[in-house]
C-alpha cells in the first residue's frame, strides 16, 4: 500500500436501505484512486480509502451527491 493513501470518514444523509449503501459504495469505487469504500446504514457514514494524488475529497463528495445523497459539513 502506498504511504500516501488517506482514510476518510464522511457522514452521509439520505441512506435508508441496503440499496442506498450499495449506491454510495458503487459511486465512490468508480472514481480513480479509490481503493475501498464501506458505507454503513447504521452509522449513516462511509469510510473511504483513497490516493489523494488521483482523487480529491471534493470529487468523493461530488460522487456521493451525484448518487442522490447529501454530505453534511462537506467543507470540513
Amino acid at each position: 500500500m502506498s504511504p500516501s493513501i488517506i482514510d476518510l470518514h464522511l457522514p452521509v444523509e439520505g441512506m435508508s436501505c441496503g440499496g442506498c449503501v450499495n449506491s454510495v459504495q458503487k459511486a465512490l469505487m468508480a472514481l480513480p484512486g479509490v481503493e475501498e469504500a464501506v458505507a454503513s446504514l447504521e452509522s449513516r457514514c462511509v469510510d473511504v480509502r483513497y490516493d489523494p494524488s488521483r482523487a480529491t475529497r471534493e470529487q468523493l463528495v461530488d460522487a456521493i451527491e451525484r448518487a442522490g445523497f447529501d454530505v453534511p459539513d462537506a467543507s470540513a
